[in-house]
């Protein structure tokens, strides 16, 4: 398996386990946030520990459960 196939996976992972965690936000909002995150991360050398620092970064990145309320108020006005 080549290395693009194995991050591949890593992010559709890391994007599975933040969607089933944080139901309420955006599909959409999660992948870009896992994407972000991977691109941030690409180049580092030791890659046993990416899954879990992609998480992490990609869970900074998303909204808190109060920006989340926000925004889903000012949709729904």
């Amino acid at each position: 398996m080549r290395a693009d196939s194995e991050d591949a996976l890593t992010i559709r992972a890391v994007a599975e386990r933040l969607m089933k965690a944080y139901p309420q936000v955006d599909a959409r909002l999660v992948h870009s946030s896992v994407q972000i995150a991977y691109e941030e991360l690409r180049y580092a050398r030791v890659r046993t520990y990416l899954p879990v620092l992609m998480e992490r970064r990609a869970q900074d990145l998303l909204p808190s459960d109060e920006e989340q309320m926000r925004r889903t108020a000012r949709v729904t006005e």
